[in-house]
């Protein structure tokens, strides 16, 4: 995904010297990016502005840090800073209880849903994604209601030209593992709806590595990329993720297992620790884009 700047500079880069276009092709890339869920503290605009001058260049939208921002700005705006600050926005997230199990939140959800899949056209964005959110109990019958519930977003969501992505949660009682969602997604058969994943959920919950193998080539859609800080795994919340490279999972070979997988998306780093969403986010996504940098290029991705 080229940003205006990249498309600039390309005369600039074709009057080099030889070195610089006979390098060998590398592998599969990846590109960095940052969900605004990291420095949330800092709002829609703050966490944009920090992370551009930090060098970040692809972005993941929170739906509450937009919905802080339209209470005195306009769509328009949000669109023109995006623009302003040369930065390509990856994803954007609708958190709706019910979305994707029939339950007594659903028809609000959907109509959010729309909502939320026609500000995220307009601010020129690809794919939209939800978590498995529900507040009951779920049954057996409510699994085998789900794929057409799943089918019934698709179809929403196709009529804005977006995609969009389920966010298995290690924490949810209805999809809270890949082969259950993969499972449900190939039931439901609606084009517009695909799998993400999220190392931390991915890591932390009740999967394996080899489940990544049950994804078929292409088929994953996009990615939230976190490490997993050391300890009791009944004791994880989400002060356990932490910037990848300085935790336990294997983020290195998960990756490599993606590419193997024809994935070339984003890997966005979603964090929720106080020291984190409270810094400045000009130095947040410096020390992020460091370490994120250094795990990517091992991994020949970058």
């Amino acid at each position: 995904m080229l940003t205006r700047r990249d498309l600039l500079t390309v005369p600039l880069l074709a009057a080099v010297p030889g070195p610089i276009w006979s390098q060998p092709t590398r592998g599969t890339q990846m590109q960095l990016s940052i969900h605004q869920n990291t420095s949330a503290a800092a709002g829609f605009r703050g966490s944009l502005e920090g992370w551009a001058r930090a060098g970040i260049r692809y972005v993941e939208l929170s739906d509450r840090r937009l919905d802080d921002f339209l209470e005195s700005e306009t769509l328009q705006a949000a669109g023109r800073l995006l623009s302003d600050l040369d930065l390509t926005p990856v994803s954007a997230a609708a958190v709706l209880p019910d979305l994707w199990i029939p339950g007594p939140e659903r028809s609000q959800s959907l109509e959010t849903w729309r909502r939320r899949c026609e500000q995220y056209r307009e601010l020129g964005l690809e794919k939209i994604y939800a978590p498995s959110v529900t507040r009951r109990p779920v049954t057996p019958d409510d699994y085998a209601a789900t794929p057409e519930a799943i089918h019934e977003v698709g179809a929403i969501t196709a009529q804005y030209g977006l995609n969009a992505m389920i966010e298995f949660t290690r924490t949810s009682t209805h999809l809270a593992t890949l082969t259950t969602t993969l499972d449900m997604i190939r039931a439901a058969d609606h084009p517009a709806i695909r799998p993400m994943l999220d190392f931390f959920h991915f890591w932390s919950g009740l999967n394996k590595f080899e489940d990544l193998d049950l994804l078929e080539h292409g088929e994953l859609a996009h990615a939230h990329f976190q490490d997993l800080a050391p300890g009791p795994r009944e004791l994880i919340d989400n002060d356990y993720r932490i910037i990848p490279g300085d935790g336990i999972a294997p983020v290195e070979r998960i990756i490599r297992k993606l590419t193997e997988k024809g994935y070339d998306g984003a890997l966005s780093v979603e964090l929720f620790r106080a020291d984190i969403v409270n810094a400045d986010p000009f130095e947040a996504a410096n020390e992020i884009r460091r370490k994120c940098e250094a795990v990517m290029r091992d991994a020949d991705v970058l």
